[in-house]
C-alpha cells in the first residue's frame, strides 16, 4: 500500500519578495492531484498549514529576517511531516520559499539514522547569520540543518543535526556566496554546479550521486528549488540565475531518482506565481513530481 501525504506551506517570510506563498495554491490549480493519484494506493492532501499574515519583523541581536516566526512555523510543519511518516506515507511539501526546508528536514531526519540529502537548487542556501549578505533565511536552510547557525532554528524539533555534511549532494549550483564557498570547501559538501553538468551530462551526474548516497544513508530527502531549472523553463521563481539546468535534463534526473527507489521524502519550493508566465513554472514542478514518482510514457 502506497500513500501519499501533500503538505502545503505557504510561506514567504524567509525574502523579500511576495508572492511565493501562492506556490502551493498555483501547484494544486497545476493539477498534482489529478497527476498523482494514479502513481499511489492513496493521495492525501493535508491542505496548508496556517501562516497567516504576519508583519516582518528584523531580529535587532542576528540581523534575521522573521526569525522567531520561521522558528515558530518551521515546529508546525516538521509535526505534520513526522505524523505523515508515521502513517506510512511519502510526505510531499510545497513551498513557499526554500526556508521551509527547515520544517521539512526537522520532521523526517528524525527518523532516520543516516538522512541523505539532494539539493536540487541553483544556490547553496549554506549561509549563516555572520555570512549573508541579506539576512534572508531562505539563503540558510541547508547550513541550519547542519546545525551551523541560529539556536532557535537549529534546534527546530528539538534535535541538531538533521544532516551530515558528508550524505549532502547539491545539484545545479551556479550562484554561491563566498561563505558558502569556504563551508563547502571545509566540510567536503558533494557539489555538482553547472559545469560539471555541462561536461559529464545529466545521467553521469545522476548515476554517480544515487551511488554516492545510496552506500551511506538509510534514505533520501529531495528538496528541489525550482531556480535549480533554468529561468527560460520555470520564469516563476524569485531568485533566477541564467544558465541553469534545462526542463528535460531535469526530467531525466527525476526518471533516474525514481529507478534508483533512495528518495523517501521531497519538497519542492520557490514557485512564484506573481513572477510566473501562465502558471508555467507550478506546471513544471508538477510534471517533474510525475516523473519522479514513476511516470512512464509507455
Amino acid at each position: 500500500m502506497s500513500k501519499l501525504a501533500i503538505i502545503g506551506m505557504p510561506m514567504d517570510l524567509g525574502q523579500t519578495r511576495r508572492g511565493v506563498d501562492m506556490g502551493p495554491s498555483a501547484i494544486r490549480y497545476a493539477g498534482i492531484n489529478e497527476r498523482l493519484k494514479n502513481l499511489f494506493d492513496e493521495v492525501r492532501d493535508n491542505g496548508d498549514i496556517a501562516i497567516g499574515r504576519p508583519e516582518v519583523e528584523i531580529d535587532p541581536e542576528s540581523n534575521l529576517r522573521n526569525l522567531h516566526l520561521i522558528a515558530e512555523k518551521s515546529e508546525l510543519l516538521a509535526n505534520e511531516v513526522d505524523k505523515a511518516i508515521k502513517e506510512k506515507a511519502f510526505p510531499l511539501v510545497l513551498g513557499g520559499d526554500h526556508s521551509i526546508a527547515i520544517g521539512t528536514l526537522a520532521g523526517v531526519a528524525k527518523h532516520y539514522k543516516n538522512l541523505g540529502v539532494i539539493w536540487y537548487d541553483a544556490h547553496g542556501d549554506l549561509n549563516t547569520a555572520e555570512t549573508s549578505p541579506t539576512g534572508n533565511i531562505h539563503g540558510m536552510p541547508l547550513a541550519v540543518s547542519m546545525g551551523l547557525g541560529h539556536p532557535l532554528l537549529t534546534n527546530v524539533g528539538g534535535y541538531e543535526p538533521k544532516v551530515k555534511p558528508e550524505n549532502i549532494v547539491i545539484i545545479g549550483a551556479r550562484s554561491l556566496d563566498e561563505g558558502e564557498r569556504l563551508l563547502i570547501k571545509e566540510k567536503g559538501i558533494k557539489v555538482y554546479t553547472m559545469h560539471e553538468i555541462d561536461r559529464s551530462g545529466m545521467t553521469k551526474i545522476m548515476e554517480e550521486a544515487i551511488a554516492y548516497l545510496k552506500e551511506k544513508t538509510d534514505g533520501v530527502h529531495l528538496s528541489l528549488d525550482l531556480d535549480g531549472l533554468d529561468p527560460l523553463d520555470a520564469p516563476g521563481v524569485g531568485t533566477p540565475v541564467n544558465g541553469g539546468i534545462s526542463y528535460r535534463e531535469s526530467h531525466l534526473a527525476m526518471e533516474m531518482l525514481a529507478e534508483s527507489q533512495i528518495i523517501t521524502s521531497a519538497e519542492f519550493v520557490e514557485v512564484n506565481p506573481i513572477l510566473d508566465d501562465k502558471n508555467k513554472t507550478a506546471t513544471v514542478a508538477v510534471a517533474l513530481m510525475g516523473s519522479l514518482f514513476g511516470e512512464k510514457l509507455l
